[in-house]
């Protein structure tokens, strides 16, 4: 047995290594240390306290917001707000609150999600593992797509909606998130397969299974980890989407981010912090709930990804 395989197989028999291969027990504290922690101290802070700001100005009512200092902590608690922004606040002429908009971004976000996910993996898997002709060639595209502003598309794509009239409808936004967000979904799921042993790939086809039946029946059972990464994406970057949402939604499905755009900077009356500050967290809600809840899943569905590209 070399040197090589007597560590393995010490570790898994659970016999303790000789004393002459242990090294020096690192040092609880040190500079290094020190540091790290003091940046993650300082990064933490920089992030929380706009956050904090936030919260406690949606706790105040406009009087206390007026005389009292932005970090101070609210005398007398309210949610008055909080209930202006959901149901009361204007978003232009209508003063129905961010919650229309909450449903629209919904409407907008469940169909995008799982279609272009669907696709993407699909996608991904057929060209990591079957390798069509010209496979190099339409991936090359696909990421050429990913790299170029959207911004770009807006002005073509206006044009080609109009004349098949999807401007401005709620198919016509799901196809547009679906379309960008396929580059980056197929990367992934590329990636990702491409990582996995090619041996079960080869066993499937000895025993006869065809291309649905491996996607299905071997590989998607071992994909959550890639699942949950994609579906982190594309939740984060539609429901946050504001330009494509504000051009190619229409008015009768503006997403929340639009309806916040517009409550923020209403120009009628008084300027209400309380309310767009409780307006600002509820929009940010969605994507805070879906990272904080599958984040060990991002982490490691990253990881798996990034093995082959």
């Amino acid at each position: 047995m070399t040197a090589l395989t007597q560590v393995p197989a010490l570790a898994s028999t659970g016999r303790a290594f000789p004393a002459a291969a242990r090294g020096p027990k690192p040092r609880h504290l040190t500079a290094g240390r020190v540091g790290l922690y003091a940046f993650l101290l300082i990064a933490a802070l920089f992030f929380l306290l706009p956050f904090y700001i936030m919260v406690v100005t949606s706790l105040k009512t406009m009087d206390e917001i007026r005389v009292s200092s932005i970090f101070a902590w609210p005398a007398d608690l309210t949610l008055d707000a909080w209930r202006a922004a959901w149901s009361t606040a204007c978003t232009g002429l209508a003063c129905n609150g961010i919650q229309a908009g909450f449903l629209n971004s919904v409407k907008i976000l469940v169909p995008s999600v799982l279609i272009s996910i669907a696709v993407g993996s699909v996608t991904g898997y057929a060209l990591s593992l079957w390798r069509p002709k010209g496979a190099n060639l339409l991936f090359a595209v696909l990421l050429l797509g990913a790299f170029i502003p959207y911004q770009v598309f807006i002005y073509p794509l206006v044009r080609m909606f109009s004349a098949v009239g999807l401007y401005g409808s709620l198919p016509g936004i799901v196809l547009i998130h679906t379309t960008f967000g396929l580059p980056v979904m197929t990367l992934l799921f590329r990636n990702y397969y491409g990582s996995l042993p090619s041996e079960l790939f080869k066993a499937a086809r000895v025993d006869g299974a065809g291309f649905w039946q491996i996607f299905f029946r071997v590989l998607l059972p071992m994909s959550a980890p890639i699942l949950v990464v994609a579906a982190i994406l594309q939740v984060t970057g539609i429901w946050n989407d504001f330009i494509l949402g504000l051009v190619f939604a229409g008015r009768d499905n503006l997403p929340m981010t639009v309806q916040l755009n517009n409550i923020v900077n209403s120009t009628q009356g008084e300027r209400l912090y309380n309310v767009n500050m409780a307006a600002t967290i509820l929009t940010a809600l969605v994507p805070l709930v879906v990272y904080f809840v599958s984040g060990r899943w991002f982490v490691r569905g990253i990881a798996a990804g990034s093995v082959k590209g």
